[in-house]
């Protein structure tokens, strides 16, 4: 609005520093994937100078005048979202000291870089030198962000990524889940000991698995004009939504696991892709939550790529790239997509014990952060629950235990998220499903279209515009509900 003054500097302000997110996206995403091991030091430096670079404009004295003078200012609905939106930047910017955002940059890069060579020699005690760094940081931010609004150290860093979540929210969802998963893993275990399943037959070349890839994110909607796909020691979505990256890792002796990988980190790429881009420079565009993301990427891989009918329409395109086999008729694949199987990783584990990894973590970074324990406790921690919650032995095995995640090298708060997206997603396809009823038959005559629609419309396009909890009542009619996720995996593990 042309009398809007302060807002009309805010969104300038804004504007500069999505561009420098977008600069230091592409510099992490290559640091993931092509920057030779030499150029580590060089790189943390760089991203720390750019964080303090960033840091100081979101702290200027300037803009929290500019703020407070846009409050006063005649604003439309969406503006005054905006507004709310650079509110919360700007509080949680001001409340770190730029010394912490430059220590816990370079801290977290140690960590990461020394982390790749140090998991693959099950080097834990090598890893601890870093990583009680990167703990002690974490546990300041923390501190100085629970000091200004309340809770623990642990609820505000959730709170990065889970606006106006408490860690007692988590608990008694997750609480609940835990009352009846064992029960449903031992019961759909049960059942499946019952069918035989045909395993497929390598080695699968990787440049096989990666055209067989490409062609599953072209009928998933990905925009290759605005995005790639690259691989990485562990698989993620970055860039920007101008300029989507995704990655993937690659087994000759197996392609199932980094064909849906690439289905999950799709899931995440349509979001960016599909976010408004007239608010792609401000924080109104951005994504809602971290729990929203991965309900995009669980849409895409639990719901609809686990899906009998999705894996028939894509049968003949791993056929096509490996060769006939038993393995790959639709009712075999849809067997193989759906095996209950406890095992160590948690990015290689089913839709059932999935929940169990996270609920593990979530546990054991909770009482790390709130200073319950130390970073020495939590291999046995780790290797306690993991027997407890889905009876795999982790004792000495650091490698395929408490190293295996790459989050915690410089990330505390960030696991509720996984499961809360598969709830989120659950509760999506329940309420689509009421809107759509043949929506299972639109998607074995290979038309996913009512899925990407749904989302557009009522998560894409929304992007931050409501807070969680009303986003998500806009688009099922009530705010999170679990009881959608036991009735899916009810539903599909138990038939």
């Amino acid at each position: 609005m042309t009398q809007a003054k302060a807002y009309q500097s805010l969104l300038a302000a804004f504007q500069r520093l999505h561009h420098f997110a977008h600069l230091g996206a592409i510099a992490h995403w290559d640091q993931a994937t092509m920057m030779p091991a030499k150029g580590n030091d060089a790189r943390a430096a760089a991203l720390a100078e750019l964080g303090v670079l960033t840091h100081g404009i979101i702290t200027d004295p300037k803009l929290k005048q500019a703020l407070d003078a846009a409050e006063q200012e005649d604003l439309s609905e969406l503006e005054r979202a905006n507004l709310r939106e650079m509110k919360r930047d700007w509080g949680m910017a001001n409340l770190l000291p730029a010394a912490l955002v430059e220590a816990k940059t370079l801290a977290a890069a140690r960590c990461e870089h020394a982390w790749r060579r140090q998991r693959a020699a099950n080097d834990w005690a090598g890893f601890l030198e870093n990583f009680r760094e990167v703990v002690r940081l974490s546990r300041e931010e923390g501190r100085l962000l629970a000091e200004a609004n309340g809770g623990s150290r642990y609820d505000a860093l959730l709170n990065k990524y889970e606006p106006g979540m408490k860690s007692a929210d988590i608990e008694r969802i997750f609480g609940e889940v835990k009352s009846w998963l064992p029960g449903l893993i031992e019961r759909a275990r049960a059942k499946q000991a019952k069918e035989s399943v045909v395993q497929p037959t390598g080695p699968f070349a990787i440049d096989q698995q990666r055209e067989l890839g490409l062609q599953v994110m072209a009928l998933l909607g990905f925009d290759f004009d605005a995005g790639r796909l690259d691989v990485s020691n562990h698989p993620f979505c970055g860039g920007v939504p101008e300029d989507v990256r995704i990655t993937t890792r690659y087994r000759q002796d197996d392609f199932v696991q980094s064909l849906m990988g690439i289905i999950h980190e799709t899931g995440h790429a349509r979001y960016e892709q599909g976010l408004p881009r007239e608010w792609l420079a401000q924080p109104l565009g951005r994504a809602r939550s971290m729990g929203i993301h991965e309900s995009q990427s669980l849409s895409f891989e639990m719901q609809l790529g686990r899906h009998p009918a999705f894996l028939q329409s894509i049968a003949p395109l791993i056929r096509r790239q490996f060769g006939e086999q038993p393995a790959f008729e639709p009712d075999n694949l849809a067997r193989l997509y759906t095996r209950v199987e406890p095992g160590f990783i948690r990015v290689d584990a089913d839709e059932l014990c999935y929940p169990a990894h996270v609920i593990l973590r979530f546990e054991i970074e909770r009482a790390l952060m709130d200073g319950e324990i130390e970073a020495e406790d939590i291999p046995a921690l780790w290797d306690e629950k993991m027997m407890a919650y889905l009876g795999v032995d982790t004792r000495g095995n650091y490698r395929d235990g408490c190293l295996q995640d790459i989050h915690w090298t410089d990330t505390f708060g960030y696991f509720p998220s996984y499961t809360l997206g598969a709830m989120y997603a659950a509760q999506y396809f329940a309420a689509l499903r009421r809107e759509e009823p043949q929506l299972d038959a639109r998607i074995a005559a290979g038309d996913f279209s009512p899925v990407f629609n749904w989302l557009n419309a009522h998560i894409w396009s929304q992007a931050s515009r409501w807070d969680t909890d009303e986003l998500v009542r806009r688009a099922t009619g009530e705010a999170l509900n679990p009881a959608h996720f036991r009735a899916h995996l009810e539903a599909r593990y138990l038939g």
